[in-house]
């Protein structure tokens, strides 16, 4: 920690430079943007607690998934990458119970360690969020004390990249460094953030979010041992490979979209419990493909598709990894766009039975299919669903060669801004200074 005014001047004067680059994965040209955020989080810090305050920064990065569509809910694997979009914390210990966060444009967030039990009044808010993650930290044995903290984030609602993810690591690694001594793993503080919004924010979600915001880079994911997932990071540059990653939003709206999403675990359950399993991973795709007919008669046909997209982007998932790691970038793409296609045809999450009229991300995977068929290089692009699917975002690998003309065409498109050029971000949650 580092008394408030000393800390600015040590941001100002480039003292971070370094850090930045490696945290992020950016030039020097980046640097100075991120120092003076860091520097502009200090001087709200400083008109909300004070001046005369130790204080330590922090940073959590957004996520994208990359591989294995709905894929974690079934025990099965995934590959995620963290992103050059963060939530930033200026943090410092306080002498009371209280824990006192306040974010940029919103109201400050209080709660008291004497008090962790789960309010129904708070969920869905950022509070249940703190004092779910306080709550995690306090029952794995460590000594919370209160703290204040300042947030600002790239990381928007909405934005498909994961804002809850990144804040509630945010959260873990603050506590992680100012009481723990950082003793806790990356897995363990996104299994906190993971427990605080299943438990006190109540959103059903896996870990995947969580564990690519903490760990960060590209991360290979397998949730063969839910209690004990099993993360390894992937080392790969894609910018070495002349490609960028955009993010493209379908301004479709998530509302009243909850059936579309519940029934897509629902319907792979219930071809599980045919087979009095819990979740796919425990049914053997042979056993599976043997019964198709008995499947289809007991549960219906659209579950039998989709436990037929999880046995195939199970396997991609894991391949896409290994190819990243061989440096196999064409086999890599020719799996994402693969990828794709069984979201579109057997996972059917790309829009909702219920608004056929209501297309957009359809529509925006068409448009990119469009513009990579005008391209000189056959397969340039590799593209697909991004996330949970229905609405929100669609993902895509663009050659750098190519981005400005399809930026340009996403936002003729789609409207001005739709199309977010992004950056793999190697490290996770962080402490900066």
């Amino acid at each position: 920690m580092m008394e408030l005014q000393e800390a600015k001047k040590e941001v100002m004067l480039g003292g971070l430079h370094e850090k930045i680059k490696q945290v992020y994965g950016c030039g020097d040209e980046d640097c100075e943007t991120i120092a003076q955020r860091y520097a502009d989080a200090m001087d709200c810090f400083a008109s909300l607690y004070g001046t005369d305050r130790d204080i330590s920064i922090f940073s959590a990065p957004g996520r994208t998934e990359i591989g294995g569509n709905h894929t974690d809910h079934q025990h099965g694997h995934v590959l995620a990458a963290a992103v050059n979009l963060d939530t930033i914390a200026v943090a410092a210990r306080s002498s009371s119970s209280l824990i006192r966060v306040k974010s940029q444009g919103y109201p400050e967030d209080v709660i008291d360690l004497t008090d962790l039990a789960v309010r129904e009044e708070e969920k869905n808010t950022s509070r249940a969020l703190i004092r779910g993650v306080a709550a995690r930290f306090v029952r794995m044995g460590y000594p919370i004390n209160g703290f204040d903290a300042y947030t600002t984030s790239q990381v928007k609602s909405g934005s498909g990249l994961s804002s809850s993810a990144a804040f509630e690591v945010l959260i873990g690694t603050i506590l992680n460094a100012l009481f723990c001594d950082g003793k806790e793993s990356m897995m363990q503080i996104a299994q906190a953030g993971q427990y605080a919004e299943n438990v006190y924010f109540g959103k059903p979600s896996g870990l995947m979010d969580q564990a690519a915001s903490s760990i960060g880079g590209f991360v290979s994911m397998d949730f063969g041992d839910i209690k004990k997932p099993k993360a390894k990071q992937v080392v790969f540059d894609l910018n070495s490979y002349g490609y960028v990653l955009c993010i493209i939003d379908t301004h479709a709206s998530h509302a009243d979209l909850t059936p579309d999403y519940a029934a897509i675990p629902a319907e792979m359950h219930q071809v599980a419990a045919y087979f009095d399993k819990d979740v796919l991973r425990e049914v053997p795709e042979p056993l599976f493909y043997q019964n198709i007919p008995q499947v289809r008669e007991a549960v219906g046909d659209r579950p039998v598709l989709r436990a037929m997209h999880f046995y195939a982007d199970d396997r991609r998932a894991q391949a896409e990894a290994s190819a990243l790691r061989r440096g196999y970038f064409e086999k890599f793409k020719r799996l994402i766009r693969e990828s794709g296609n069984s979201s579109f045809m057997y996972l059917q999450n790309i829009y909702s039975a219920s608004s056929w009229d209501k297309q957009a991300v359809s529509v925006t995977l068409g448009l990119i299919d469009h513009f990579a068929s005008h391209l000189p290089e056959k397969d340039a692009l590799a593209w697909r669903v991004h996330g949970g699917g229905f609405a929100g975002t669609v993902q895509a690998f663009v050659p750098q060669k190519y981005i400005e003309s399809f930026v340009t065409a996403m936002d003729a498109w789609l409207g001005e801004g739709s199309c977010r050029v992004l950056r793999v971000r190697p490290a996770g949650g962080t402490q900066m200074l």
